[in-house]
């Protein structure tokens, strides 16, 4: 199971983790894996080219996280509010067998 963190505080975005493997499919041919790979990814590199915001990224096989070290800015906002969407839709129609998101407001 692929389990992503989303830490909020007061409408901002703090960090954000995703952790493990879906299972839904053999490695290499699993598109739980592959979605939540091309979102997060694209979310990164999405706030590094697109706004003045800054984070700090930690990435290894079957884990990336990053934090925030400035406030969000609108750009931001808007970016991870689509990941997040992106990924609840991929929850809602695979079951939470294969992702988990969690959000914490802090």
């Amino acid at each position: 199971m692929i389990q992503v963190t989303v830490v909020k505080r007061n409408g901002e975005y703090i960090a954000f983790e995703s952790k493990g493997h879906a299972g839904f499919s053999e490695a290499g041919r699993d598109i739980i894996c592959s979605a939540v790979s091309a979102l997060t990814i694209n979310a990164v590199n999405s706030i590094d080219a697109f706004t003045e915001d800054m984070i700090h990224v930690k990435n290894e096989e079957g884990y990336l996280a990053w934090e925030f070290l400035s406030g969000n800015s609108h750009e931001t906002r808007l970016l991870m509010d689509s990941l997040v969407l992106g990924l609840s839709q991929i929850q809602d129609n695979y079951d939470k067998q294969y992702l988990k998101i969690t959000i914490k407001e802090v």
